[in-house]
């Protein structure tokens, strides 16, 4: 059994991504692991302000919620991003948390595979592939880790809109292998 902490970066309700995600989360507890979501939408994440106290201290020193999703990262053995794509690159809210877990640079962390689950209107190959990038930035920053898996959704705009595509157990069976 691994512990699996999938970060849901969409705001909008019934998002694309957060379907693709809960799809996802649904193949990993099938297989039995234990699972824990993050959503982003209804927390407090500030900007970082590139003041590098949290390389002291191994922690942020902005009170907000970052430090226990941080905290819950480290502790993790598979990390999980779900994204909808903007303009070709993965969401505001997901790079500015990668960017406020710096503190976790210089510290031992559990993490070994990250997976990229992503969605857009566009539906080219190479749509999802500036959020691949981004994520593998930060991958690179922790060497016992990769990328085992990417899987992207195009073509899904509306909320919901994924609803019914097969893309939905293409995440359900990349979670059983989890």
């Amino acid at each position: 059994m691994k512990k699996v902490v999938v970060i849901s970066t969409s705001l909008r309700a019934r998002s694309n991504s957060d379907m693709l995600a809960d799809k996802f989360i649904e193949g990993a507890k099938a297989a039995g692991n234990d699972i824990e979501k993050i959503t982003l939408k209804d927390k407090d994440i500030r900007f970082c302000r590139g003041c590098f106290a949290c390389a002291e201290l191994k922690k942020c020193v902005i009170n907000d919620d970052v430090n226990a999703i941080m905290e819950k990262v480290l502790n993790a053995d598979v990390v999980v991003w779900a994204t909808p794509i903007y303009y070709y690159e993965m969401s505001g809210q997901m790079k500015t948390l990668i960017d406020r877990m710096n503190a976790m640079y210089s510290m031992d962390y559990k993490f070994r595979d990250i997976y990229l689950l992503s969605t857009a209107a566009e539906n080219e190959d190479f749509v999802p592939k500036r959020a691949e990038a981004g994520l593998t930035g930060w991958i690179d920053c922790y060497p016992k880790s990769s990328l085992v898996g990417s899987l992207f959704c195009g073509g899904v705009n509306e909320a919901g809109e994924i609803e019914g595509n097969s893309k939905l157990q293409e995440a359900y069976r990349m979670g059983l292998r989890v």
